[in-house]
């Protein structure tokens, strides 16, 4: 034994294996037939020429000699047999599986839905099992099964797929591999019957391979893989700390402050992106530059025009906007930057050279675009009020300007008097103090009152204060210095605080817009891990732990954060992976927090409600069966008795025609309470969800001769060969795809209804084909239902235009609905021509790929 679990897996223990999860390959299709399992069988054989294990579970080869030759000599793991409705379904044998371990294992066709009693209710769930177990899997899947692409293949195809894969399963694949073919390839190969028989290639080349059908589909197939070879090069940037652009994909960022020229930059990057068929990211840097921030209107107007021509928008938070912008476009990966800039005068470039020239300088390799634009920006302050080059610039000043100014004086001395000189140095000391700084402003008023003392006051070249006056200068310069750059710095100071309250306020009506906006709850971590630039947010629960996390390796509890913030009363945490957030933005992460929390707590409450209106519906169902079944039951079970306690008689000695007619009141009684409990039950089937329909080619001639038969043997309006008489039936030779079964019952119950709402009138069944769709009628010529009544009487317990409960509980029609649904299709109610009832039930033909 030993000997052959080291054949399967040279240098690895058992004990690795069992760790190890086992890795998928998933090979991708547009359509049927394009080679997805004669692929999967070569790289099986590869693999084993290789000395890996390979075993094959299921291949599924329909019947193409090619590919069951491929087949070759591999292992097989037999199906297991699931007997459902006297078929037996072979499906994969999991435990076979397990039992066996393999190193690699064949299984073809991921999105197959098991046969009901089978292990799992979809294919990819067994698919997981045998991963986990450590053994790799070979699979294969078309681009139609994918679950987000179903309702697109729908609108392309005209057909709806039963049988879907989350999109999370196949890209969590350790590779997807496409299998393309061109389109008039692939029709070849239906037109030499290398993909169906013979007598399916005319069907299927007219509907469903269609030369634009798989065009479109082979178009979705690669833009699909395009976006996980995408998905993949970011991460594998991300791993690497890779910043510089890779040009695989053109991407354009356009930058936008929210003002009105911002329309202008948006149209004018979706040309520019449109052209290089790239994709296009609007991005707003929310900063506290001025005491007014951008409003939630304009912002709203961005965000609408943004996502009309199928743009992204993302808020970042930083104060330095070139560097903000750069970050942003390198962590996308972006090709091109779009930004904007004002038609300003020589000299206010000369002064300021604004955003764009400094974007320009650091761009590196990312392609930058200036949009000019009419739109005045307000001007910049030269550097941030209270930051360190402005503190450093103060200092210098201190010492520069009143020893600059003294040269000047010194230079024209004779033009000068004292008055003048002191003014001189009053003004010296005023520049210095309004750039900010107590302490560089005395000591500006210091070195201004030594140097006028020493210089330009007799006695001249000394210190000595010979005059008070002298001395009173230079108080009074000592103490307006400090006084204005007092100030000066209160005026700071509240000038960041309202930057500060500013950006606050931004940030906050962007988490609380995307909220009211219907975001949920992952989406808000989505924004918040995007915003502030962290690798991943998690939602924690301080006794159920993570809630929702979103991000590359979020942390599972409070010791893994980098940033913590608490909400809800200390029971849930914000946490948060990646670079410190600055003690200015936690509130705005608490309030996000608390937002977050109450997304919670409201889907809590949402999910309490649908529970309550639940039961409160189970209540009514149940309160409308015990009024609606009271009579129905207590009527053919007296019938019943009356019968049979007459014929029990001694008193009464009865003709053979009178026993025969209470024996036939027996047996009309018996099939109406077996209709009752019959409908009843299917009822309560579909009400807990359990009907599983399996799908097959089903001809009509035969499910509608089945189910008159039922009809007749169970009519309770007349003799039986009498309501045989009165239904003419005309379904041709058409099939559709149904659960013979289910199918048997809806059509049984249209035709039981027809008969006993419309009596002395022939009931017509028909069948017509309408594209791929097949439409059987069940028409009537009696008194119809009331305008507007047609979706009602669908609905349990109902029986238009009759309350007195005689006539059934009114769960015909509304199990049929259930049924056909179930199989994917609709039935409707309209008018007959001439009067009556039709009853339309709308199923998918065959002769189409599935």
């Amino acid at each position: 034994m030993s000997g052959t679990e080291s054949a399967r897996r040279p240098g690895v223990s058992d004990s690795d294996t069992a760790r190890r999860r086992g890795e998928l390959r998933i090979y991708l299709g547009a359509a049927p037939g394009v080679g997805k399992t004669y692929a999967m069988l070569g790289e099986a054989h590869r693999r084993r020429e290789r000395g890996t294990d390979v075993v094959a579970a299921v291949v599924e080869t329909h019947g193409r000699a090619r590919t069951a030759a491929q087949i070759g000599d591999l292992e097989v793991i037999p199906p297991k047999i699931i007997e459902y409705r006297g078929t037996s379904m072979g499906e994969l044998d999991v435990d076979a599986v397990l039992r066996r371990r393999p190193a690699l294992v064949l299984v073809d066709e991921l999105a197959h839905t098991n046969t009901p009693g089978s292990r799992n209710e979809k294919r990819w769930q067994d698919v997981e099992e045998v991963l986990a177990a450590g053994i790799d899997v070979l699979s294969t899947l078309n681009v139609q099964h994918l679950e987000s692409l179903n309702d697109v293949v729908h609108q392309i195809t005209g057909v709806v797929q039963q049988e879907t894969v989350p999109d999370e399963v196949v890209r969590a694949a350790t590779q997807v591999e496409l299998v393309d073919i061109t389109p008039e390839a692939l029709r070849r190969r239906l037109s030499h019957g290398n993909v169906y028989t013979a007598e399916k290639v005319d069907a299927a080349l007219s509907n469903y391979f269609r030369r634009g059908n798989l065009t479109a589909l082979r178009e979705l197939a690669l833009l699909w893989v395009a976006d996980q070879v995408d998905a993949a090069l970011a991460k594998y940037r991300a791993e690497n700390a890779i910043t510089a652009t890779w040009e695989a994909r053109e991407r354009v960022v356009v930058a936008v402050t929210g003002g009105p020229e911002s329309e202008t930059l948006i149209r004018r990057a979706s040309r520019i992106a449109s052209k290089a068929s790239a994709e296009l990211m609007v991005v707003h840097v929310v900063r506290g530059d001025g005491l007014v921030g951008v409003s939630a209107p304009e912002m709203g107007k961005v965000r609408k025009l943004a996502s009309s021509i199928g743009a992204t928008l993302h808020s970042v938070v930083g104060d330095d906007v070139p560097a903000t912008l750069l970050d942003f476009a390198r962590s996308a990966n972006a090709t091109q930057l779009v930004l904007g800039t004002s038609r300003r005068s020589r000299w206010a470039r000369i002064l300021d050279q604004g955003i764009g020239a400094t974007v320009v300088q650091q761009s590196g390799g990312i392609d930058v675009h200036m949009v000019t634009h009419g739109e005045t920006a307000p001007p910049r302050r030269w550097l941030p009020t209270g930051s360190r080059p402005r503190r450093a610039v103060s200092w210098i000043a201190a010492v520069l300007v009143p020893s600059l100014a003294a040269l000047v004086m010194a230079a024209v001395n004779s033009l000068w008097d004292v008055g003048g000189q002191n003014a001189l140095f009053f003004i010296v000391v005023l520049l210095v103090a309004l750039l900010g700084g107590v302490a560089p402003a005395a000591l500006s008023a210091l070195i201004s009152g030594l140097l006028l003392n020493y210089y330009f006051t007799p006695p001249v070249h000394s210190f000595t204060i010979a005059e008070p006056d002298n001395f009173i200068t230079t108080v009074v310069l000592l103490v307006i210095a400090v006084a204005v750059a007092v100030l000066v710095d209160e005026a700071a100071k509240r000038t960041r605080e309202a930057r500060r309250a500013s950006q606050e306020a931004e940030l906050l009506a962007l988490f609380a817009g995307s909220v009211l906006r219907g975001a949920d709850l992952s989406a808000l971590l989505a924004k918040v891990c995007e915003t502030y630039g962290q690798r991943a947010v998690s939602v924690v629960h301080r006794s159920d732990g993570v809630i929702s996390a979103v991000g590359e390796t979020p942390p599972r509890t409070l010791d893994e954060a980098d940033t913590v913030c608490e909400a809800g009363d200390g029971e849930y945490a914000l946490a948060l992976c990646g670079p410190e957030v600055a003690a200015r933005d936690r509130r705005v992460l608490t309030a996000v927090a608390n937002q977050a929390v109450g997304l919670i707590r409201q889907e809590q409450l949402a999910a309490q409600a649908s529970e309550a209106r639940a039961l409160a519906e189970a209540d009514r169902l149940r309160r409308a069966l015990l009024s609606a079944v009271s009579h129905d039951l207590r009527t053919p079970l007296a019938a019943v008795k009356a019968a049979v306690s007459s014929l029990r008689s001694d008193d009464v000695e009865f003709s053979p025609e009178d026993t025969a007619e209470l024996l036939a009141t027996v047996e009309e009684s018996t099939d109406q309470l077996t209709n009752l409990v019959g409908n009843l039950l299917d009822s309560s089937r579909l009400a807990a969800g359990v009907v599983r329909p399996t799908l097959r080619p089903v001809y009509l001639d035969e499910v509608v001769h089945r189910a008159l038969v039922g009809v007749v043997a169970g009519t309770a309006w007349g003799a039986g060969p009498a309501a045989r008489d009165r239904v003419r039936v005309d379904v041709g030779a058409h099939a559709v795809l149904a659960d013979s079964g289910l199918l048997e019952r809806v059509v049984a119950n249209l035709v039981d209804n027809a008969l006993r709402y419309a009596p002395d009138t022939v009931v017509r069944i028909a069948a017509a084909a309408v594209k791929d769709r097949v439409l059987i009628t069940v028409a009537d010529s009696g008194p119809g239902i009331p305008r507007g009544a047609e979706e009602q009487m669908f609905d349990a317990f109902q029986r238009l235009g009759d309350r007195d409960t005689s006539t059934g509980v009114g769960l015909g029609l509304s199990v049929v609905r259930g049924f056909v649904e179930a199989m994917g299709g609709t039935v409707t109610a309209t008018d007959t021509p001439g009067g009556g009832l039709t009853m339309v039930v709308d199923l998918e033909g065959i002769g189409k790929a599935d």
